[in-house]
């Protein structure tokens, strides 16, 4: 089985955004946010991925990548 990766770090530096401040406006808990930025995270929310993705004005697919085992 393959794996996900997250490239949350990525879409916040070309929109030129920290996680502080994506924090605050989709009202995540920064901490939450590290460990969906770090690839810790074992689940998330649709209603998470739905508000990071319209105030970053991306697709979960920029986010969320599957690299398959191998």
């Amino acid at each position: 089985m393959g794996h996900i990766t997250v490239t949350l770090d990525d879409i916040l530096a070309d929109r030129r955004m920290t996680l502080t401040e994506l924090s605050q406006r989709v009202g995540v808990t920064v901490a939450n946010l590290s460990i969906l930025k770090t690839g810790k995270a074992r689940a998330v929310r649709f209603t998470t991925l739905a508000a990071i993705c319209d105030e970053l004005d991306c697709q979960p697919a920029d986010l969320l990548h599957y690299e398959p085992e191998g």
